[in-house]
């Protein structure tokens, strides 16, 4: 007989280490962190496998993507509709991803900040590079594991043709950790895996240094350069060495301009790039504050003339 309403003794201090590990473990594994293997978080990897399973590959139609992600939720995902749909979003972005996963259609952001239309307005499917993060996936190439009701099974990683957390990098805090890693260029990805798998009975003696002299540094989808400096006695290319080699560092990147002559003496700055995650009309209206407060000067106009062409902001002088 089961005895109802005893009170057990528990070490207090035992019992919340227990808990507290077990609950930043979650969100380590489970959420904010992508695993090393296919670089995708659980909740990528879920909207890109659903995609899989609803056949939507890149040469059939888009689908609305509130069924995508009602997809996502029924089956893999048990959390809120808004998380999946954002997630979703930033794979379409071609200034948020080196190359996006998914190809959407509708409005699905700037690089204002504006942020995408509902989810019943917008459609998706996945994107041609997106399939080869899924490519032999029904070959037993992976584990898979019982999803959270044990109704259907679902990949623990994606088999990854690609290696897709170095091509569109990634961001995450999670408990007692983050991580941030900068997108890189795919070809440079690929001339470094050449090299390993040429010298793959010397994979022990590979050296950072080595690798780098494929891929240079990280590749933004914005564009943007790499600002060069002299740090004390290290110069930037060695800076750049340690990070790669200790996974701590940091990049300077700068937006990309030049001077165009106007006529009558004047000229005016073009910028045609931008740093990674940079705000666009947030840094307009931050140049056009420091203007009015007379911080900046010698700035006569400032207009935003950017189209689908491409980005173009110019600071007449």
């Amino acid at each position: 007989m089961m005895n109802i309403g005893s009170v057990q003794g528990i070490n207090i201090e035992q019992e919340m280490r227990e808990a507290y590990l077990d609950y930043a473990m979650s969100v380590i594994v489970s959420r904010a962190l992508p695993d090393a293997r296919d670089g995708l978080k659980p909740v990528h990897r879920r909207i890109l496998y659903a995609m899989y399973d609803m056949g939507l590959r890149a040469d059939t139609p888009h689908r609305k993507s509130a069924r995508i992600v009602g997809e996502v939720l029924g089956k893999y995902h048990p959390h809120g509709d808004a998380a999946v749909y954002e997630a979703m979003v930033r794979l379409a972005q071609d200034f948020s991803m080196r190359c996006p996963l998914v190809d959407g259609q509708g409005n699905f952001g700037s690089i204002d900040g504006d942020s995408a239309a509902a989810m019943r307005y917008t459609e998706a499917r996945m994107a041609s590079i997106g399939e080869l993060l899924l490519v032999d996936i029904d070959k037993e190439t992976v584990n898979f594991s019982d999803n959270f009701d044990g109704s259907l099974q679902e990949p623990n990683v994606l088999p990854s043709n690609l290696p897709n957390l170095l091509l569109n990098g990634s961001s995450g805090i999670a408990v007692g950790m983050s991580t941030s890693i900068p997108p890189h260029n795919l070809i440079e990805l690929c001339q470094a895996l050449n090299y390993i798998l040429d010298k793959w009975e010397e994979i022990e003696h590979i050296s950072v240094e080595q690798l780098m002299k494929f891929v240079k540094g990280p590749d933004f989808p914005t564009g943007g350069l790499v600002y060069r400096h002299i740090d004390g006695l290290k110069n930037d290319q060695d800076t750049l060495i340690t990070s790669y080699a200790t996974g701590r560092g940091k990049v300077t990147v700068r937006a990309k301009v030049y001077i165009e002559e106007i006529g009558r003496g004047k000229s005016q700055v073009i910028v045609t790039e931008l740093p990674y995650q940079v705000n666009k009309s947030s840094l307009i209206e931050r140049i056009a504050n420091l203007v009015r407060e007379e911080k900046l000067d010698g700035i006569a106009d400032l207009r935003d003339e950017s189209d689908r062409q491409g980005l173009r902001i110019v600071i007449e002088l």
